[in-house]
């Protein structure tokens, strides 16, 4: 090949690999940062490296070797060399970072977010969005007095099917709703038990545990599993949980929180560390004769109505809304809908987009309009759906029937419970009373 020709090719090709992802100017892109580098953070490194208007130019997680795992991904995926920190803090002080994408643990959700925002960043921060109701409205608050963009990563509010659903029933398609059920049968196997040992080499612990009480280290408070855990996580029903509760507020219309909740269940079967039920069941009342309800299994166990398992799936995650006409259930896959006495099915609707990277264009776009009302999952939809996660595990924990009272923001009469709306929290890790 001539070096003519050679040119002529080369030339050719990068105009087509330009046409294939475009190449922004440096003002039409944005530079993020990925918060926490675990199993969701390396999801969002993957999502946002799909993303032309995303540029990752910042990561941050307390393990040195995941933060090195991210800046190899960032940098065979982009070719990018982002800059490394372990602790948030001096991130939020990079003046090149204009906007956060928040993976870490359920108790760091909130203080992350407001920080980043009292520092002028933009946020999209994974569900839930709080580990307990005070925290969900500091961010509402913060949000709004800093003008800044937080988006929840409740990227079924972006997903097509789901969308049609839920404006279907605000239409009427099955009548009158009466009760709205959410589905969150997961297998979860048993985490067993383990003895603290030393934090591991590259591992700043207390940094980790942030707001939350120091203990000594253990791996089955670590990675994963610290979902299972009070102080970290909240749950199942506050991990996969939360996006079903938020399609069941949805559903319903309720923009507000329910006068009642009850919640029962325990850790069956089981004999390890887990402080979490695995099994759960949650009634929500608004006091308008319409009920909302909620159940985890994590143990094996079967579908319900026409949401069961897909060919070897042992999971039954989906939603499920009751009318006077009829009923309609909703998951990942699609939706139907069955009308009349003879339980006919009327519609039947696959599912055709993608999930999270439409969820996190979304919140570039908004980042662009400044306008936060074109966020899909806005912080107040997120804090709202975690609240409903928050109202379950408290009355859980309490063992009885609680009544909400939306104007002082507190359980009525219930001293034991309005302890759980917020929590202790660790110095200097404190989420603030005022933003």
């Amino acid at each position: 090949m001539s070096d003519t020709t050679r040119r002529n090719f080369l030339a050719g090709a990068a105009a087509i690999a330009t046409q294939a992802h475009p190449i922004l100017g440096a003002n039409e892109r944005v530079n993020l940062a990925v918060v926490g580098l675990g199993g969701r953070g390396n999801n969002h490194m993957d999502f946002y490296l799909k993303i032309p208007q995303a540029r990752i130019m910042a990561l941050c997680d307390v393990n040195q070797a995941a933060l090195e795992r991210g800046q190899a991904k960032v940098n065979r995926g982009a070719g990018e060399n982002p800059k490394g920190y372990s602790d948030m803090r001096k991130l939020f002080d990079d003046k090149e970072v204009e906007a956060v994408s928040i993976a870490t643990p359920n108790h760091w959700h909130a203080l992350s977010a407001i920080w980043a925002m009292q520092a002028g960043k933009d946020v999209y921060c994974e569900k839930p969005a709080s580990h307990n109701i005070f925290e969900g409205y500091q961010m509402v608050a913060a949000a709004r007095k800093y003008g800044r963009m937080c988006q929840i990563g409740s990227q079924s509010r972006t997903i097509a099917h789901k969308v049609k659903a839920m404006k279907l029933l605000e239409e009427g398609v099955i009548g009158k709703i009466y009760m709205a059920k959410g589905l969150c049968f997961k297998r979860r196997k048993s985490i067993g038990k383990k003895a603290d040992e030393p934090v591991p080499p590259g591992l700043d612990w207390s940094l980790f545990l942030g707001p939350a009480p120091m203990r000594p280290y253990n791996e089955l408070r670590f990675r994963y599993n610290w979902h299972w855990f009070w102080d970290t996580g909240n749950g199942d029903i506050g991990n996969q949980g939360v996006h079903e509760m938020d399609i069941m507020a949805w559903g319903l219309g309720k923009t507000t929180l329910p006068k009642t909740v009850m919640s029962t269940g325990g850790k069956l079967l089981y004999d390890d560390d887990q402080e979490t039920p695995n099994t759960q069941m949650t009634t929500f009342d608004w006091g308008d004769g319409v009920q909302g309800m909620f159940e985890v299994r994590g143990l094996i166990t079967g579908g319900e109505g026409s949401l069961g398992k897909r060919g070897n799936n042992l999971n039954t995650i989906g939603n499920l809304f009751y009318g006077s006409d009829g009923w309609l259930a909703v998951d990942g896959g699609g939706f139907q809908v069955f009308k009349g006495e003879n339980d006919e099915k009327v519609m039947d609707e696959k599912r055709t987009d993608n999930d999270t990277v439409p969820h996190m264009q979304n919140f570039l776009d908004a980042v662009k309009s400044r306008k936060y009302q074109d966020l899909h999952a806005e912080i107040e939809i997120g804090a709202r759906a975690a609240a409903l996660c928050h109202f379950a595990n408290v009355a859980y924990r309490a063992g009885r029937k609680l009544t909400w009272d939306d104007k002082t923001r507190k359980f009525v009469g219930d001293v034991e419970a309005n302890k759980m709306i917020s929590r202790d929290y660790r110095k200097p890790y404190v989420v603030p009373e005022k933003v």
